[in-house]
């Protein structure tokens, strides 16, 4: 027991320990033989001690393991006779099983089948009842028959509710309802839709029909527009590439070209308006079935809560319309605004650009009778687009205008009596504002207020924007003349009864009425001096065809072009009614810088130009003008902005002559351009009510100022180009040189007038002649002849006057003699004009009288004449009072003389 106590505790570990290893580990460092073997002896001993001691224990517990042997011995024989007994038994009840209980529960399973299945076979009898019923209900659908589905349907209901657990008996009945339904959005039809709306009935769906139309007609907008873009988008990409299915709606605008891009949106349009359409109809419907229908009777009190139930049904799908116009408006115009952004239209030509605009806004008409919308998102859309397109295209047509008026040679355009500016196609818009098919918004203040809505007018059939594409072809017009004439016939009386002695015709009266209208008359003239009229007419062509020119007729077109684009889109009103004013202003502005501006005539003080004249030409000067690039002034540099806004000033074409005695000083272009000019301010006037309700309110003071300042000056520029050619038709000059060798200091009266009143008139006789001349290539309208002859003889008037203040001596028969040779130029004068009375003869006669004033009369009349010039009053102190007033009477006068002068300087 003690040397196995002395034993290692680690030899007592588990069994993985490595004795060897750990016996080697232990040694030395340095070893000893005797030191090994003896602790070899150690190991040795107590490996003999642990033997011992194992073999001691054995011993010790033999009997108990025979004993326990013997145990299992006797458990396994039990085991064995345990299986054999099992295997019996099994086999004993496997002989049961197959001769009884297989057998018989085999029967009864199959017996419960039996059953199940002949209750199966009822069932099915039943359902294929059902589904015979379920062909004749396929018949009755295909042929729209709803309401008899429904009634067959509900009969079969009650059969058909106990065999609801299969599947084929919950069928698609509702389905078709649904898509017969969706029909209705793009082509209504009240048979069809009666029918299902008495089908929904019947199933007591009527609200959610309702919503589901609602939703079919969003998707419906939705697809049209879809289909349609696709469609023009794979027609210009040439190829059936699927990938434009796949784009967004947004992206797929963007792939529009500018050649389909007007077609594409006529045909956009012309579905939306039948979707439009068919909602509108369909709202009649209900309108007209509620009224008609009216309350139903009630046999016995159940049936008052199904017609509140009707009437809740009513309301709820009355509102549920109503609710849906807004919406489905605002998905309209979504889609088309969308369609109007994706490209770009600033390169457009006009009549194109037009187009749009006309169908935007035949689509915002719809838009207003529809839901009575003022479509906010289309004109934002399109509004911003025309102002700088429209700006652009104005820029190059001011440039245009340009052009024409430095190459226009200011010939008749012959055009025919009958002319009116609404024949031109540029105009046809306003004939169809007037027509019924047009909102009231769109209706000059004259028309009548019945109008038939869009809806009405295309409820059964045709499509608003069709028309555009039919009027765009319409551009035929019928306005130029043939020759100057109407006709040969019309050309040769015209000329007989110009020869003729009789009585002026009607038409000349007419003639001198028309002329007249809207102008300022330059004198009034009696119906007695009217019907002896001959001479100062000198419209050989009686037809009253007016005066214009190609660059005339250009602006009117320019105007009804720009008018048509104001008409569309009202929001730009004020924009367009700028610009045509500046149209205007540039053709008056090149009308009087061609003929009438001369510097030296101006000062004579005649009061040629009102001070309104020459406010309107420095506004257009300022305004308008752009003097940098002309020789005639210097202007301080202004911005390159206002510069652009600018057009440069004009020189008249080097074609034009005006320096030609023998014309009149290029009378016959005078005459067609003034005229022109008086014409194109008629045509404006004519224009104003129209211009005025498109005018924003806060705008209208603009308008009224252009035509109160601008427009009616028109007439007024007669004065001054009329005066340049009557200031050298005759020759004043050698007139004063013939006065001044007259001796008016005779001793005697004389009885024979001076030969300068002779030169005078034959001067007036030569300038009649050259007046006909003119008037056989243009006709000059009665005011023009009044206006020239009044110029020429205000003149030869007011030279007399200067040629009497340069005479040095003069007796009384000389002063008689003066007065002698007035009356005489009077009286031949009188012969050849009609205007009465003669302009400026008080002038003459005054100052002939006035050389027989006392010295104190003189001074008072001094006072009084202004009119005279400086010169003129000092030569009648001078020469008239001289001889016999003192010195200081005559300081005295002159020094009133010069009182008056100075105010002047």
């Amino acid at each position: 027991q003690e040397i196995i106590n002395s034993i290692e505790e680690v030899y007592f570990s588990n069994d993985s320990f490595d004795i060897v290893k750990y016996e080697l580990e232990k040694l030395p460092p340095v070893l000893s033989l005797q030191e090994l073997e003896e602790y070899r002896d150690k190991l040795k001993q107590q490996q003999a001690a642990v033997s011992k001691k194992v073999a001691d224990l054995i011993l010790e517990k033999q009997p108990a393991y025979a004993k326990e042997l013997e145990r299992v011995t006797s458990l396994q024989t039990g085991l064995q006779l345990a299986a054999v007994i099992c295997t019996n038994g099994r086999r004993h009840l496997n002989t049961a099983k197959e001769g009884f209980t297989q057998a018989s529960l085999g029967l009864l399973a199959n017996q419960r089948k039996r059953q199940l299945l002949i209750g199966l076979l009822k069932s099915l009898r039943t359902i294929k009842t059902l589904q015979r019923t379920d062909v004749r209900l396929s018949e009755m659908l295909e042929e729209e028959d709803y309401p008899g589905a429904i009634q067959l349907c509900l009969e079969c209901q009650k059969a058909a509710s106990t065999f609801k657990h299969y599947s084929c008996i919950r069928s698609g009945g509702i389905e078709q309802l649904d898509v017969a339904l969706s029909k209705i959005c793009k082509n209504f039809d009240i048979s069809h839709y009666t029918k299902v709306q008495q089908a929904y009935r019947l199933l007591g769906k009527t609200q959610t029909a309702m919503d589901q139309l609602h939703m079919h007609f969003t998707q419906a907008i939705h697809n049209t527009v879809f289909q349609v873009v696709l469609g023009y988008v794979e027609l210009c990409a040439g190829n059936t590439d699927t990938k434009f299915q796949k784009l967004q709606y947004k992206d797929l605008c963007t792939h529009i070209t500018s050649d389909s891009y007007i077609p594409c949106l006529a045909d956009l349009c012309k579905a939306l308006w039948e979707v439009m359409l068919s909602y509108y109809r369909t709202m009649q419907w209900h309108e007209t079935h509620d009224r008609d229908e009216g309350a139903p009777p009630t046999p016995d009190g159940s049936n008052a809560v199904g017609a509140e139930e009707t009437n809740f049904d009513r309301s709820y799908v009355k509102k549920k319309l109503e609710h849906g116009l807004s919406r489905i408006w605002q998905d309209v115009q979504l889609k088309v605004k969308t369609y109007l952004l994706g490209t770009d239209l600033s390169n457009f030509k006009y009549d194109d650009f037009i187009f749009v605009l006309d169908i935007i806004s035949r689509l915002m008409q719809v838009g207003e009778e529809f839901c009575g919308s003022k479509s906010e998102v289309l004109q934002e859309s399109i509004r911003k687009q025309s102002v700088n397109y429209f700006k652009n295209y104005h820029r190059t047509r001011l440039e245009e205008l340009r052009m024409f008026l430095e190459n226009e040679t200011w010939e008749l355009c012959p055009v025919k009596a009958s002319f009116s500016i609404l024949q031109l196609h540029e105009f046809k818009f306003m004939e169809q504002s007037r027509s019924p098919s047009v909102s009231p918004s769109k209706q000059p203040a004259s028309a009548i207020s019945t109008t038939v809505t869009l809806f009405e007018q295309y409820c059964n059939g045709g499509n608003p924007f069709e028309i555009q594409a039919n009027n765009k072809d319409e551009e035929t017009e019928d306005v130029l003349a043939s020759n100057g004439y109407e006709s040969d016939e019309q050309e040769k009386s015209a000329y007989q009864e110009y020869d003729s002695d009789s009585d002026v015709p009607e038409e000349l009266k007419r003639d001198y009425v028309d002329e007249q209208t809207g102008d300022v008359p330059v004198k009034s003239i009696s119906r007695e001096t009217l019907k002896s009229r001959k001479r100062s007419d000198y419209s050989l062509n009686k037809v009253n065809a007016p005066i214009l020119t190609n660059t005339t007729l250009n602006v009117i077109r320019l105007v009804g072009k720009y008018m048509q684009m104001m008409n569309i889109l009202k929001p730009i009103a004020f924009d367009v009614i700028h610009f045509m004013s500046q149209l205007f202003d540039y053709y008056l502005y090149a009308v009087y810088t061609f003929f009438g501006r001369n510097d030296t005539f101006e000062l004579t003080g005649l009061g040629l130009s009102s001070s309104r004249l020459r406010t309107t030409l420095n506004r257009i000067q300022e305004s308008l003008i752009d003097l940098e690039v002309s020789a005639d002034s210097t202007v301080t540099l202004t911005a390159v902005e206002e510069r652009k806004e600018k057009v440069p000033s004009l020189h008249l074409s080097h074609l034009v002559v005006l320096t030609s005695g023998n014309t009149l000083y290029g009378l016959a272009e005078r005459v067609v351009a003034t005229e022109s000019l008086v014409f194109l301010a008629e045509q404006f006037e004519f224009l104003q009510p129209h211009l005025d309700t498109v005018m924003p309110a806060a705008k209208k003071p603009f308008l009224q100022q252009f035509y109160s300042q601008t427009v009616s000056t028109a007439s007024e520029l007669r004065k001054p180009i009329y005066w340049i050619v009557a200031a050298k038709a005759i020759d004043y000059e050698q007139m004063l040189l013939l006065m001044a060798n007259v001796k008016w200091d005779v001793k005697e009266i004389m009885s024979q007038h001076n030969i300068y009143v002779d030169s005078l008139l034959k001067e007036f006789e030569q300038f009649n002649r050259r007046l006909n001349e003119v008037s056989k290539r243009v006709r000059i309208p009665l005011p023009v002849s009044n206006i020239l002859w009044e110029h020429c003889i205000r003149l030869a008037n007011r030279t007399l006057v200067e040629g009497y203040a340069n005479v040095k001596k003069c007796s009384n028969e000389g002063r008689a003699l003066m007065q002698l040779d007035f009356q005489q130029f009077l009286m031949k004068l009188e012969k050849l004009t009609d205007i009465r009375p003669i302009p400026d003869k008080e002038f003459v006669e005054t100052y002939i009288k006035a050389y027989y004033l006392t010295e104190n009369d003189m001074e008072r009349w001094i006072k009084e004449h202004r009119e005279y010039s400086t010169k003129q009053l000092t030569n009648l102190v001078n020469v008239c009072l001289g001889s016999h007033i003192n010195k200081k009477a005559r300081q005295k006068l002159l020094a009133a003389i010069d009182d008056i002068d100075r105010p002047k300087r």
